[in-house]
């Protein structure tokens, strides 16, 4: 397989229509093209898509919106960094976007840059609702033992061969609370999120 559609199953007729006709225009049968979907909050089939890319039986990924890649814009631009560095082609139907080659990685710094200046004003207003808050008694913090992601999410990304690294940048959390997520009391279900 050279060329994967990647769809989003709670929208798969939306996608899958306009991934067909972008197809057609290109003189491309549908039936050469792999179609891997995922549902609202399962990653099974991206997980699988990423698999298929490292070991570079995909060289061409065709989206409807590039929004189907991550919710959050810092996963969404590392995972087009990283795309863009195995020279990798993604097409973007509804958004107009064809990247691959030099230009991928110079789109995907020029995001990745973006993203993090970004994430630092979205630190910063963040740390000033928490003062006026605390200032108002209205702050308490997060209670003991809950979890901001299932830690069994990360045991199945650790089970597909991801590295804690990773497991961290896909969940939102840091390189210390997957460890924590990965170990055996966290994995077994002790901690929960309520």
């Amino acid at each position: 397989m050279t060329i994967a559609a990647y769809v989003r199953l709670s929208s798969e007729k939306k996608d899958e229509a306009e991934i067909e006709n972008w197809l057609q225009y290109r003189g491309i049968d549908r039936y050469q093209v792999e179609w891997i979907g995922d549902k609202e909050n399962d990653r099974k089939g991206f997980d699988k898509l990423q698999q298929a890319i490292e070991s570079g039986q995909v060289k061409c990924v065709v989206l409807w919106k590039l929004d189907r890649l991550s919710r959050r814009l810092r996963d969404t631009v590392n995972i087009l960094a990283d795309w863009a560095n195995r020279g990798l082609k993604l097409v973007v139907v509804s958004q107009r976007l064809e990247i691959d080659g030099s230009e991928g990685r110079k789109i995907a710094t020029l995001l990745r840059g973006l993203t993090e200046v970004e994430q630092e004003f979205r630190k910063e207003r963040q740390q000033a609702g928490i003062a006026v808050a605390r200032k108002n008694g209205a702050y308490k913090g997060r209670k003991k033992g809950t979890t901001k992601t299932r830690p069994e999410r990360a045991r199945e990304l650790k089970e597909s061969g991801r590295s804690p690294g990773e497991i961290a940048n896909e969940l939102g959390i840091s390189k210390r609370t997957a460890f924590r997520y990965l170990s055996s009391r966290a994995a077994s279900g002790e901690s929960r999120k309520p």
